[in-house]
């Protein structure tokens, strides 16, 4: 028989959000893959666990998953674990889930903690659609036109960010988006210094300019508004074309009327290219 690779979710901050099943799968199984061995050693000491660790991360997962899916092939019972939450949110663990899953190896989750669900339950934003985004790029340009990509999504959207990378990533928000869309900041989520602000983004930006941020963020940013008709192509070129003819670049104009309909810039530009010149000079 092969054996069991079991998820585990831990707390994110709190130690009480342990579950009793977790405690009991972490100090039954044979071997624990955890993200950081030193973080996941303080968990385990504290609940006086003494299975011994392997560790598993994005360094290493290349190597190490056929290595632990041989252990569960050959009957092993091994517990996979993040430094806070549930394995295969924004870390490799999915990558050992599939590998386990085309190997015929049963995985069992073992619910717990979730800073984006947490978060989200918080927040005071619509809650019965939402997409988790995870982490945004960490180069202006390619988190831009990931935004873009978003800007028009009707879902309530979560996102994990830095502390050094949370103001930046609001001011892109702003610029792409628009300073008047609905966020819920969330700050060191069940820790003792535990903080949710309200307000929109613009406000945000002020917010976080006047602190040094720190601690984990997690951002919950309302949808896009559904309330309007979409826009023909006839009338956005219209408007395209009195932008154009008031002497702004096709770079400006689109990016003036992407933040009036909430469209995505791109496809503003494409339209503007297809206005020539001389229709300009009419």
């Amino acid at each position: 028989m092969t054996g069991t690779l079991y998820i585990v979710g831990t707390p994110i901050g709190n130690l009480e959000d342990m579950t009793f099943r977790a405690v009991r799968v972490l100090q039954t199984v044979d071997l624990i893959a955890a993200e950081d061995t030193r973080h996941t050693g303080k968990l385990l000491h504290h609940f006086q666990i003494k299975t011994p660790q392997i560790s598993y991360h994005d360094h290493n997962r290349t190597t190490r998953t056929p290595e632990l899916v041989y252990r569960l092939q050959q009957g092993s019972l091994i517990a996979l674990v993040t430094d806070a939450g549930m394995p295969g949110i924004s870390d490799p663990g999915y990558e050992l889930v599939k590998a386990c899953a085309d190997a015929g190896v049963l995985v069992i989750p073992i619910p717990g903690a979730s800073a984006a669900i947490t978060a989200l339950s918080a927040s005071g934003l619509p809650s019965d659609r939402f997409a988790f985004e995870g982490f945004l790029p960490a180069k202006e340009k390619e988190r831009r036109a990931q935004l873009e990509v978003l800007r028009s999504d009707p879902r309530t959207l979560i996102f994990y960010e830095a502390p050094h990378r949370v103001l930046k990533t609001l001011q892109d928000m702003a610029e792409v988006i628009g300073h008047d869309r609905a966020i819920t900041i969330a700050r060191e989520l069940t820790k003792l210094h535990e903080e949710f602000w309200r307000g929109t983004v613009g406000e945000a930006i002020v917010k976080v300019s006047d602190r040094d941020p720190q601690g984990e963020f997690t951002l919950i940013l309302s949808g896009a508004s559904q309330t309007t008709a979409p826009l023909s192509e006839e009338t956005l070129k219209t408007e395209l074309h009195s932008l154009l003819g008031q002497g702004l670049s096709r770079s400006e104009a689109s990016r003036q009327l992407a933040q009036q309909t909430a469209l995505p810039k791109r496809q503003i530009y494409q339209l503007a290219l297809q206005i020539k010149d001389d229709e300009l000079a009419q």
